[in-house]
């Protein structure tokens, strides 16, 4: 027969499991003293993300960090760990996770799993840097067209050029 304890662990591994293969990033925060208006500040802040919350203990992220093959990230943790899951745009949720830390020093960010690739909390921090989605889109587009608006800048000076000399040809036999 199987202890409580044991089961209770397993059911712990098994949620952080699936919360690993349902999302595409996961963020993992280490936080110790963290007061529950602080704990529902940072739910909140990541909710506006689209993003969930899942804690654990230590010791059971890092048993569940090894079966999913994340080792590198298992071996950092310590005190309290939460994991911070999202299908949404990872640069919005990096975001609001370096904000609440930088807010609460009991907090730190230990790395993430963004697209199945294992980053480091410095990466987080890059991340969070960068500007949203829209706005590298929109800079994407205008790299895209620039050329294309330089060629035809380029054909209206050339014949904006050739009707000013036709202009001035025609001026000059006029007189």
């Amino acid at each position: 027969m199987t202890k409580v304890g044991t089961l209770f662990r397993q059911g712990v591994i098994n949620r952080i499991k699936e919360g690993f293969e349902e999302n595409s990033n996961v963020f993992l925060i280490s936080y110790s003293a963290l007061s529950g208006a602080k704990s529902s500040e940072l739910r909140m802040g990541l909710k506006k993300a689209k993003a969930g919350v899942y804690a654990s203990k230590n010791r059971i992220a890092q048993l569940a960090l090894k079966e999913l093959g994340h080792e590198k990230l298992a071996e950092g943790l310590e005190g309290q760990t939460a994991f911070v899951w999202t299908d949404a745009d990872s640069v919005e949720v990096a975001k609001a996770v370096v904000d609440f830390v930088k807010d609460n020093e009991n907090v730190q960010v230990k790395g993430a799993v963004i697209g199945g690739d294992v980053v480091t909390s410095d990466s987080v921090k890059q991340l969070s840097e960068l500007p949203a989605k829209p706005v590298l889109q929109a800079m994407l587009l205008s790299t895209i067209q620039a050329p294309v608006s330089r060629l035809l800048g380029a054909f209206n000076a050339k014949s904006r050029d050739l009707l000013s000399i036709l202009k001035q040809l025609s001026e000059q036999k006029g007189d």
